[in-house]
């Protein structure tokens, strides 16, 4: 019966993701065909425009062209008017002089003919009539204002949609996840080289498989990248997961999307747990801070955070790691000045790091069993572990387990990295910024583990979400092939 109801089980989950799939696929289906609908849309409206600015440039053309031909029209008319107002004059001179001519015909008296006759001739001599040009100044053709547009037809016919790139392929083997790094592989699927960059866009989310609509974050864009591989450094890695996709661009066009990669984002998350803080610190996320004050103002709040505390939270599940680290505890009091993170570590290996104020006087970094008594200080009890770093007079820098201590005689770091192998039974502290191991924790851990901090006179920063580091793996392995690191404290319990 169980068995039965066990398989039942698993196939209602099973349904109930494939569900969950279909939903995200419809939604997406949808927003695809609205995307369709507005994207053919602005098509059709820069078609316009661009259609509407070769109009333009035409009619301007036509326009310019118009004005050259009736200015040509113009300079000729005018020169052939000039020359035919000559004519007319020269015609006139002329008319007079043959009508003189005619008249000295009559004369009888031959002196009087010859001086009549002397004065026609030197007359026609200089007449206007006889030097002027009877070819006309300009031609009557215009052929050479005609245009022939049979090539620009052609070209014009031959336009078509601009060659957009094809969609880039993600070679999911050759990415790669470490170091809070992720560096993305992509290739096109035939010679382009048309291109000139291409953009990719990454989004953080909790879902594997395809990328959802709803309430996911928003893409991040990494503009005009050269090559065909890119590394995102840097990042804090505060969901499950992140979805890529890959974008190729010519000089004139962006082309389709590659199919989205969802690739694996593992890392330690959690923040301080102010609830049961000592009210002698100030917490907010992942920052503590001593205050002198006694935590007044905290008190306020804390009391206006109990008059509420009957009415459950409908967003968080009692049985969340968050939950379950938080439930119920006491806050720190007398000397132990501890905050504790909110989340559990109970299997795996996990990694942190904790820079302190340069003027910070002591404080502590370790982990410790779930449930600490209130008056608890890190490292004085059987059931905690840490490092210990005293700057008040001289500088300590020790190792503390079950209220014993081994000096550390290495220079306190800026940042303290903190690797956590909970199934290895090993609690490592690291410099943060060279990697080099500080101290090493050998034991069986026996309940699930908490982030633990203590803090007098100063600050700290926790940093989370990050990834065991590629050179604190590499020195692990070396000092498990060595049977352990010498200065582990087993034997101080």
């Amino acid at each position: 019966m169980d068995e039965e109801r066990e398989t039942l089980q698993r196939i209602v989950s099973t349904l109930v993701n494939k569900n969950d799939e279909i939903h995200n696929f419809i939604d997406m289906l949808n927003h695809t065909i609205s995307n369709v609908q507005v994207n053919s849309s602005n098509a059709i409206s820069e078609l316009d425009e661009e259609f509407d600015g070769l109009y333009s440039v035409l009619h301007e053309m036509k326009g310019s062209m118009a004005n050259t031909i009736q200015q040509e029209e113009a300079r000729k008319i005018q020169a052939l008017q000039d020359q035919l107002s000559q004519c007319s004059h020269a015609l006139e001179s002329s008319e007079e002089l043959l009508e003189l001519a005619v008249q000295s015909l009559d004369i009888k008296n031959p002196v009087e003919l010859l001086e009549a006759a002397r004065q026609i001739k030197d007359s026609v001599t200089v007449a206007s009539a006889f030097r002027l040009s009877l070819k006309p100044k300009v031609s009557d053709s215009m052929t050479h204002m005609m245009v022939d547009f049979a090539l620009e037809k052609r070209m014009l016919q031959a336009v078509k949609f601009l060659p957009v790139p094809k969609a880039p392929e993600i070679d999911v083997a050759a990415c790669l996840v470490a170091d809070n790094c992720i560096t993305i592989s992509w290739r096109m699927p035939e010679e382009d080289s048309r291109i000139d960059h291409f953009v990719l866009e990454y989004r953080k989310t909790n879902f594997d498989g395809l990328p959802r609509l709803k309430g996911e974050q928003h893409w991040e864009l990494v503009d005009y990248i050269k090559a065909t591989q890119y590394t995102l450094s840097g990042l804090k890695f505060d969901t499950k997961y992140m979805n890529l996709r890959v974008q190729a661009c010519n000089k004139a066009v962006a082309g389709e999307y590659s199919d989205p990669v969802t690739l694996e984002t593992k890392a330690f998350v959690f923040s301080l747990d102010s609830s049961s803080s000592h009210l002698n610190l100030k917490v907010e996320d992942t920052y503590v801070e001593w205050d002198p004050t006694g935590g007044k103002g905290q008190e306020k709040i804390k009391g206006k955070e109990n008059k509420n505390s009957n009415a459950a939270s409908p967003k968080r599940s009692t049985n969340s790691p968050r939950a379950s680290a938080r439930g119920g505890r006491d806050r720190f009091a007398g000397e132990s000045y501890t905050v504790l993170g909110d989340t559990a570590v109970e299997s795996g290996q996990h990694y942190w790091e904790v820079r302190a104020q340069k003027d910070c006087k002591s404080y502590s970094v370790g982990v410790t069993y779930r449930n600490p008594g209130k008056f608890d200080q890190l490292g004085k009890t059987n059931s905690s572990w840490c490092i210990h770093i005293n700057n008040w007079l001289q500088t300590t820098f020790s190792a503390k387990h079950n209220n014993k201590a081994k000096t550390l005689d290495i220079p306190v770091p800026d940042r303290i990295g903190v690797y956590c192998d909970f199934d290895g039974g090993q609690l490592s502290f690291y410099n943060a910024s060279s990697k080099a191991l500080l101290h090493t924790f050998r034991t069986k851990f026996t309940q699930p583990l908490l982030p633990g901090f203590m803090i007098w006179c100063g600050g700290l920063t926790v940093s989370t979400g990050l990834q065991v580091p590629s050179a604190v793996k590499t020195l692990q392995k070396s000092e498990n092939g060595l049977g352990g690191s010498t200065s582990s404290l087993n034997n101080v319990a």
